[in-house]
């Protein structure tokens, strides 16, 4: 496979996935972005916490509104909303593993009920007339593995495009990414896989279409502190420099004096790892109070 030619897209992950992410990724030559999750029930009430996060920017466009959500009339109302915001689509977050969202039945529980799954698909389908796509695991355990049967369902229920985590629920990120589960979903499905999970360079996204015959890759965790992995090229140390100083100009400007504060400390200390005393630099940037002095502490040892 010719490696320009990978769809590589930015994983939607909770408390990082902000504006100011997601329009480096794209900048660095990410596909179509999905937002963090955001909670339909949250967002009917005007939680202003929530609507900060339907918040983009216009080049980020396409750009997909992920939703949390487990009452189907709920999410359809969310869905429409976003739309009318100008989603460019909307996709249903059927993958979360975290306890407290799990025990009201959110992201990955969905796929403990596959009738009641088909329900919030099939409201959530006629509720919106943009692109409609879920993002789902391999299953809730290793007994009940059935993303084959979640993506068929969704298929039958309009559902545009499905993006697999092929690790259960109940392995949250340990161990090895299953990929012959993706390539079981795209076995099993006409529309379009988005593979997820251990792609942590653009060797492995070809590798991982190579194997599965997925449409697209989204990458998470391998894009912390190094955005450029969705570059055709590798970039220079420069052309790194040149990206993280846009990141933090981005964070300063479209985000609160608070969240920008966390956001650099987060950000900087992903983009240090690796470094001759990452560890002490982490918990240097940390403790400061300024966005000056967190960048500056970071450029110290650049």
């Amino acid at each position: 496979m010719l490696d320009g030619v990978i769809d590589l897209r930015l994983a939607p992950m909770a408390a990082v996935t902000n504006a100011p992410f997601r329009l480096v990724a794209r900048e660095c030559g990410a596909g179509p972005l999905t937002s963090e999750e955001i909670d339909a029930r949250a967002l009917l009430a005007a939680n202003a916490r929530t609507s900060e996060l339907t918040r983009f920017l216009p080049e980020e466009h396409p750009i997909a509104m992920q939703l949390l959500g487990a009452d189907p009339d709920a999410l359809a109302e969310a869905a429409r909303r976003l739309e009318a915001a100008g989603a460019d689509a909307i996709d249903l977050n059927m993958g979360c593993p975290v306890a407290k969202i799990v025990a009201k039945g959110q992201g990955a529980a969905l796929m403990r009920d596959p009738l009641g799954a088909a329900l919030v698909l099939r409201t959530m389908r006629k509720a919106i007339g943009v692109g409609f796509t879920i993002k789902i695991r391999g299953g809730w355990d290793d007994r009940t593995v059935n993303a084959v049967e979640i993506a068929r369902i969704a298929a039958s229920e309009g559902v545009d495009a499905i993006t697999v985590h092929p690790r259960t629920r109940s392995q949250q990120f340990s161990g090895v990414a299953p990929w012959e589960i993706i390539t079981r979903v795209v076995d099993a499905v006409a529309i379009p896989v988005v593979g997820n999970g251990d792609v942590r360079s653009r060797a492995d996204a070809a590798a991982m279409v190579d194997a599965t015959g997925c449409a697209a890759v989204m990458v998470g965790r391998g894009a912390l502190g190094a955005p450029w992995i969705f570059r055709a090229a590798e970039a220079s140390r420069d052309e790194q420099a040149r990206i993280i100083r846009r990141h933090a100009a981005l964070i300063e400007t479209h985000l609160s004096p608070l969240t920008a504060l966390l956001q650099l400390k987060k950000h900087l200390a992903w983009y240090a790892r690796g470094f001759p005393g990452a560890a002490k630099l982490r918990e240097t940037l940390f403790g400061l109070e300024t966005p000056a002095a967190v960048q500056d502490a970071f450029w110290s040892v650049w």
